[in-house]
């Protein structure tokens, strides 16, 4: 992971322009996850409006991966590789798809329901959009990283889920993954993590699962994060701005 970046207010302006083309991209993109399309077929959506918008997949520049987007089914954590698995009614699919614009990348996420689901399952996801949003009212200067993790490990637990502790959020900028690692869980002492300071760019992201947070890989791809307890997951991300007027969410 690359060291943190300040990044000055022309570089988050190229962000902003660089994240509102990403929204545009995921909201569009997800209109379209419904029975019968298949995570491929996803993918080839996402790449294709992400080129219609003068951007580039950041996903598809990362050494060993092919595909602008990750397309996580049910028990799908992170990293997924689309595939030809049709969906169907009552799945779960987390969408993460990573633009770069004028050499600055942005990166979301979000978990929706396929179909007709349970009152459960909708309240599941609620909770990791609800995580995401303490976290980002945490995103203050003077105000560090712990503040953002406590807030996402206190909503997911409060409702009775596990939080995933093998993985973490990230700050953004020049390259898809840099410092600071942003934890969705507490790992260490407050006064041990990063202070919130004006310039940084956070791609702050929760990873959750309906039970144990605990993961694994599925299989040999070696990319596909599964829950090991084959429960299902939620993703959810926004990539967030430090200004003097607090936190300016790029990819809204």
């Amino acid at each position: 992971m690359h060291k943190v970046s300040l990044k000055t207010p022309a570089e988050i302006e190229i962000m902003k322009i660089g994240g509102a083309k990403l929204a545009w991209v995921r909201d569009q993109t997800i209109k379209q996850i419904k029975p019968g399309v298949t995570g491929l077929e996803i993918n080839s959506l996402a790449t294709k409006l992400i080129e219609e918008v003068g951007g580039t997949p950041s996903f598809s520049k990362v050494k060993g991966y092919k595909y602008a987007t990750c397309i996580n089914i049910n028990d799908g954590v992170v990293h997924s590789i689309p595939t030809s698995q049709k969906l169907k009614s009552g799945d779960v699919v987390s969408l993460d798809v990573g633009l770069c614009f004028n050499g600055f990348h942005t990166d979301t996420s979000i978990s929706i329901p396929v179909g007709k689901v349970s009152a459960g399952v909708t309240n599941f996801l609620n909770v990791g959009k609800l995580a995401v949003k303490k976290a980002i009212d945490q995103v203050k200067v003077g105000n560090r990283i712990w503040d953002l993790s406590n807030a996402m490990q206190t909503t997911v637990e409060k409702a009775g889920h596990g939080v995933v502790t093998a993985l973490t959020g990230h700050g953004i900028g020049k390259y898809l993954h840099e410092k600071p690692a942003i934890p969705c869980f507490v790992a260490q002492k407050r006064e041990h993590t990063p202070k919130i300071v004006v310039g940084m760019v956070l791609a702050i992201e929760i990873m959750y699962a309906l039970k144990s947070g605990e993961v694994c890989y599925k299989n040999k791809d070696g990319w596909t994060i599964v829950t090991a307890d084959g429960k299902i997951a939620g993703l959810f991300e926004q990539t967030v701005a430090v200004t003097d007027h607090g936190p300016l969410i790029l990819t809204q």
